[in-house]
């Protein structure tokens, strides 16, 4: 019973950890990469469809983003979808192909990315701790109902602080890189 309520605890340790990393993916430094306009939703025959999913996005180089509509009726909607979403971008059409320049950033803009950037570490972090929190509650409810003892008990949280303090590391390690990429100009 310990060794489920632990593998529990780290799988959902680890899907945080997980979500984090992909959030600071798209968080954008002054490079362009594809995954910048995953969650950008376009209105496709009434309902929102992910860009990714009615066009080609390639990299044209490292500071561009290539979209290429599978219909070219749904060039002007990706446009503005791209042009409407938070990301601050300006689209630009030529033909058939739409071009998706990088704006440089500037550093009063680094520094509210870099705030955003430590509150989604800042959720990723008490999302751990409620893990933590949730699985010794698992072992007072099984020390309660007679399933494990008071040393079984104290060594299963004494593990899941231990995971606690190796995924809150991680955690802290992935935002120093991503603060130091932000800041590099």
């Amino acid at each position: 019973m310990i060794n489920d309520v632990k593998k529990s605890a780290e799988h959902k340790m680890q899907k945080t950890l997980e979500t984090f990393k992909a959030d600071l993916a798209k968080v954008r430094t002054g490079r362009a990469h594809t995954g910048l306009l995953d969650h950008v939703m376009v209105e496709y025959y009434g309902s929102d469809v992910p860009v990714n999913q009615v066009a080609n996005v390639t990299l044209i180089d490292a500071r561009t983003i290539g979209v290429q509509p599978w219909e070219k009726n749904m060039a002007g909607k990706i446009e503005k979808a791209i042009r409407d979403c938070d990301l601050g971008l300006n689209p630009a059409s030529m033909g058939d192909l739409i071009r998706v320049p990088m704006p440089m950033l500037t550093e009063e803009r680094r520094k509210d990315l870099i705030k955003v950037v430590r509150s989604e570490a800042e959720g990723a972090r008490v999302s751990v701790r409620n893990v933590r929190r949730d699985s010794n509650n698992d072992f007072k409810n099984l020390l309660k109902d007679k399933a494990i003892t008071e040393d079984e008990e104290r060594r299963g949280q004494d593990e899941i602080q231990k995971l606690t303090d190796r995924y809150t590391a991680e955690i802290d390690k992935a935002l120093a890189t991503k603060e130091a990429e932000l800041l590099a100009v």
